[in-house]
């Protein structure tokens, strides 16, 4: 692929790829006691006498890391068992510690103290069995879906004609400054076509159909708010992998490592021998990485992906995850087994919502690409809907926009401060006067203009 005039551009989200070296002993014992500001302070010192580009880099990527990590974890213990004693009034401290003990609440060290994540309770209330005290999930309307699938199962295909609308501004008066906005537009892909910008905000320029996460970018001292709406067909195609004859050889591309967050680590090595060792060919092996990934991993809702240490690796351990990092753990597992995999990502799209979701898609010849959406198949067996399950191995549905076929890639062009997330780009990414903004920082938005079936 040409990658345009921006081709050998440094930004600073490149120093990411050295999280998989461990920090030094200093900065990991203070990181691990809470005390930020300590560990900030010896990153300062380390960054005056590092020698090495890769320490370096590790070092400038914790400290992005340290400065923001408040903001993922923003209540303290009190705070947090007052906020579910607020529904649940009659919970115990020790009811709660159990929570934190099971990994159904999720929490750091800040200034030496438990700070609990920020959505903590919407991650609780996957789990009304261990936290009865809570109000429930709203029960999902889901006729709607079972019809989909039924009907994609037994027509082989379903199509639909998505209009989207998705905006982004600062929160802060910016008139004046030097703005850089990207929003995520559709990419070319086996599913997508028809790719229309229908408006937008004078003076955006769409990357390549191609780009490994496609945007719509601008460049102004003029504008603060910056909108896009876009129209395209999606084909979701039913197919179920157990059906294949696998040829004898398969392909090797997208079967390599690709740092920080799939790296194969002796443990992911070890567990893929492990889910695998009994396969016969690469549909059971893929089968049997989507039983472990769908059957053991928890759905969780997760800070930040920059506060995230190794995903898949994290992810095989921790056995709790969200989407991306189900996703994720599953396209490791099928490379160390010598399938090719990939990351799709983007939104998931009904007609009256849109929101973030990531899958993974992998490839049997001689049939060519399919997919696997985890967290779907993990939600489905943690509802004890084995059909869905089993249709998320293999196939998708119409509910979708892919902007992204690549963790950790570049925005056109590489967006040169740090990103809000540099892994992954669904709502898109702002900087002011060349400082990156957090998602607090930012309005994002994203919503169906129109929604049909074909």
């Amino acid at each position: 692929m040409d990658k345009g005039p921006w081709s050998g551009m440094r930004g600073e989200n490149e120093a990411l790829a050295a999280l998989i070296l461990p920090l030094p002993g200093d900065i990991a014992r203070r990181k691990a006691v809470g005390d930020i500001a300590g560990a900030l302070r010896l990153i300062e010192r380390a960054l005056n006498r590092a020698d090495r580009p890769e320490l370096r880099d590790r070092l400038l990527a914790e400290r992005i890391r340290l400065e923001r990590l408040p903001k993922s974890y923003p209540y303290t213990r009190g705070e947090a068992i007052a906020q579910m004693r607020a529904e649940w009034p009659d919970m115990t401290e020790a009811q709660f510690d159990a929570l934190v003990d099971g990994g159904r609440i999720d929490w750091r060290y800040i200034d030496g103290e438990m700070h609990v994540h920020s959505a903590f309770l919407g991650s609780l209330r996957l789990y009304p069995g261990e936290a009865p005290g809570l109000r429930p999930q709203p029960p999902e309307d889901t006729a709607r879906r079972d019809a989909l699938l039924a009907e994609m199962e037994g027509r082989g295909v379903v199509r639909a004609r998505i209009t989207l609308r998705a905006s982004i501004r600062p929160k802060a008066a910016a008139k004046g400054k030097a703005v850089q906005a990207w929003l995520p537009i559709p990419a070319a892909c086996p599913q997508q076509s028809g790719i229309e910008i229908l408006s937008a905000t004078e003076g955006g320029i769409c990357a390549p159909l191609d780009a490994p996460q496609r945007t719509i970018w601008w460049n102004t001292r003029q504008e603060e708010c910056f909108f896009v709406q876009y129209r395209y067909v999606y084909e979701a195609r039913w197919t179920d992998p157990r059906t294949i004859v696998p040829d004898p050889v398969q392909p090797a591309f997208d079967t390599g490592e690709e740092p920080p967050h799939l790296a194969f680590t002796p443990y992911l090595r070890a567990l893929a021998a492990r889910l695998t060792e009994h396969c016969n060919g690469p549909v059971e092996k893929a089968a049997a990485i989507y039983d472990y990934v769908t059957g053991a991993v928890d759905y969780r809702y997760q800070p930040a992906y920059l506060q995230l240490e190794p995903i898949a690796d994290a992810c095989a351990r921790e056995l709790r995850g969200d989407c991306g990092v189900m996703a994720l753990l599953f396209i490791a597992l099928c490379r160390i087994s010598g399938i090719p995999a990939q990351w799709e990502s983007g939104l998931a799209v009904q007609p009256d919502h849109a929101g973030c979701h990531d899958w993974a898609r992998f490839y049997i010849a001689p049939h060519g690409w399919l997919w696997a959406d985890c967290s779907f198949g993990s939600s489905a067996r943690r509802r004890g809907e084995e059909g869905r399950r089993r249709h998320y191995f293999g196939s998708l549905d119409p509910w979708r926009m892919v902007a992204n076929r690549a963790c950790y890639a570049p925005l056109t062009p590489p967006d040169p401060a740090w990103r809000f997330d540099p892994y992954d780009n669904q709502l898109g990414e702002m900087t002011v006067d060349g400082r990156g903004l957090d998602s607090d920082e930012m309005e994002r938005t994203v919503e169906t203009v129109d929604f049909q079936l074909l």
